[in-house]
């Protein structure tokens, strides 16, 4: 190699934002901007290369206002399927490996991990009991609340790589921290092997945050003190907008440069947000698979 040859990396990018809206504007901007164009497993001969980086974005207040994106890819009977999904496991129901079904879920890997051989094989060996890894984090931080070790993981060695949709999340990662004042509060950061930033980010990072709303109601619960929700930091090793979203992305990107992301964001007190989701709460109440079914 020559002294002036260069060496081709994935881009390394740090986002910093103070509410949800205003990071995924920033992450897509700078994913847009600033990523690799890279082919993909999922892409058709016609796609165009993705946009990809390797992106860290820091959100200082998750529960800051406005906290709903208006534009993202979704809206709010999706949203609040979707955090059901993950933080009380409405679909864990829907995980039939065997049977060609779903091979997880975030919830269930988190609430109930359990590794096994092959999880395709209805009669895998399962060597070890269910692990409720959120209890764990909660109980460990209310007897150590200056622990390093209050973690949960999702990966399946023994079985993911094998898949064709292994999980995106790896690690959730909790940590306590006192104020002056010794009032407690609640950082969290998580690590994505790959992540579909323009699709799936907003959703996740929404779900994920009220999670870590869940982890310090629980450990207030415990423990007698106050418990606050600190900083989110969320770690994608592969962030990336798909060539085959182009054409959807490129105008939401246009609206992105020349305007403020506050012209496209609600406060989740919004009346149509709190009327549309207060629905998909009661529809979901009554009949779990509703939105998917209502999806067709």
């Amino acid at each position: 190699m020559s002294a002036t040859s260069s060496v081709a990396n994935v881009p390394v990018i740090s986002i910093e934002a103070g509410c949800l809206p205003e990071a995924w504007e920033k992450a897509v901007l700078a994913v847009w901007d600033r990523g690799v164009e890279i082919k993909t497993q999922y892409d058709k001969s016609e796609d165009p290369p993705s946009r990809d980086a390797t992106v860290m974005v820091t959100i200082s207040n998750p529960f800051n206002e406005p906290r709903i994106h208006k534009n993202f890819p979704g809206g709010p009977e999706e949203l609040e399927a979707y955090r059901q999904e993950v933080v009380n496991g409405i679909h864990d129901h829907w995980i039939d490996a065997a049977a060609g079904k779903w091979t997880y879920t975030y919830h269930e890997r988190l609430f109930s991990y359990c590794p096994v051989e092959d999880i395709r094989g209805a009669n895998s060996s399962k060597p070890f009991k269910k692990v409720n890894q959120i209890q764990y984090i909660i109980d460990y931080l209310s007897k150590v609340t200056h622990t390093r070790r209050a973690q949960a993981i999702t990966w399946m060695p023994t079985a993911d790589p094998q898949t064709d949709d292994p999980p995106c999340l790896q690690r959730i990662w909790c940590r306590l921290v006192a104020d002056e004042a010794g009032e407690l509060a609640l950082s969290m950061n998580t690590h994505w092997r790959s992540r579909d930033l323009y699709k799936a980010w907003f959703m996740n990072v929404y779900a994920l945050t009220d999670l870590q709303r869940t982890i310090a109601e629980g450990i207030a619960e415990r423990t007698g003190k106050a418990v606050s929700v600190g900083r989110y930091v969320d770690i994608s090793d592969s962030l990336h907008i798909y060539g085959s979203y182009f054409a959807e992305a490129v105008p939401e990107i246009a609206k992105m440069k020349s305007s403020s992301f506050t012209e496209r964001a609600w406060e989740s007190t919004h009346p149509a947000f709190e009327m549309m989701t207060l629905e998909a709460r009661e529809k979901l109440a009554n009949d779990p698979d509703w939105y998917a079914k209502a999806r067709g």
